[in-house]
């Protein structure tokens, strides 16, 4: 049975998401460590300590992506990916960025110490962080929606690769169970005649007699030939319609005629033939008319 590999790797996916962040996160403190020595902004200003705000504002980054990863999960569910899916993927990352930058801005407020002022928060403090993190923000945005769209792509096809083992499997048992039911069934008989082989319809038959080590089997055409085989071997391989009637005898009950209920019980064949009927096998041959009356 196929087995399916998984195409989609969570594990590496978040680590290609942590791997953006964490360099975001890096380059934006050397680069504003950088800056802020260039112009002798502060004097107090280290790499560890821009380094956490830093990942403060990239926390709340994080934070708004949620929303990226779930629509990103809607999108991935249509069949078709259209040229408004990428406008709209183009405005829910501005969307997000706008965001991003207002919560930063009035968080840094509030840590700086000026007085809380709506003016100066508009003024100042959103152009400073639209000029900042604008770009950098987007492009993050813009890495994380093509990652989600491929992992989640690669487990819808896995979803569906899946749908396919399970649906072969369950052809593979139903193949089974009609193969041990039909499939095997002997259509024709293959007999051996000194070089030659003769090929006969099992409709063609009358019935088969056990002959010694072998098994005679006479045919609508009044010939009766000898297979090497066995009776047993033989009520395996024919379908339904050939009934073991006696320990020396299996009959094609499609030929039958009439059932000679006697003392000796017997079934007429269209031929003419009376073939004797065990006790042991009477109601099964009972059975099978009954049965066959019926339909």
């Amino acid at each position: 049975m196929l087995k399916a590999v998984s195409i989609s790797n969570p594990k590496r996916t978040i680590f290609i998401i942590i791997c953006v962040v964490t360099i975001g996160i890096v380059f934006e403190s050397f680069q504003q460590l950088y800056y802020i020595n260039r112009y002798q902004l502060s004097a107090d200003a280290t790499f560890f300590g821009l380094l956490k705000f830093q990942a403060l504002r990239w926390f709340i980054w994080i934070l708004l992506s949620f929303v990226l990863i779930g629509y990103s999960r809607k999108q991935t569910s249509k069949k078709q990916f259209r040229t408004i899916d990428i406008v709209n993927y183009f405005l829910l990352i501005c969307l997000l960025v706008f965001l991003a930058i207002v919560i930063i801005s009035i968080i840094q407020l509030l840590l700086s110490s000026e007085p809380f002022s709506l003016n100066l928060l508009i003024s100042e403090f959103i152009p400073f962080f639209t000029f900042q993190k604008a770009p950098i923000y987007t492009l993050g945005y813009i890495a994380i929606a093509i990652i989600l769209y491929f992992h989640f792509t690669n487990e819808q096809l896995y979803i569906e690769v899946q749908k396919l083992v399970e649906l072969k499997s369950s052809h593979a048992k139903e193949y089974k169970a009609l193969r041990s039911n039909i499939a095997d069934k002997a259509k024709i008989l293959n007999i051996k005649i000194g070089n030659n082989h003769k090929i006969i319809p099992v409709d063609n038959i009358y019935w088969i007699e056990s002959d010694d080590y072998c098994v005679k089997v006479h045919t609508t055409t009044g010939s009766a030939y000898s297979m090497r085989s066995s009776l047993k071997a033989l009520e395996k391989k024919l379908n339904g319609q050939f009934l073991r009637v006696h320990r020396k005898a299996i009959v094609n009950m499609d030929m039958a005629l009439s059932l000679n209920n006697s003392s000796s019980p017997s079934l007429i064949l269209k031929d003419d033939s009376s073939i004797v009927i065990s006790k042991s096998n009477l109601k099964k041959v009972k059975d099978y008319l009954q049965q066959k009356a019926h339909n």
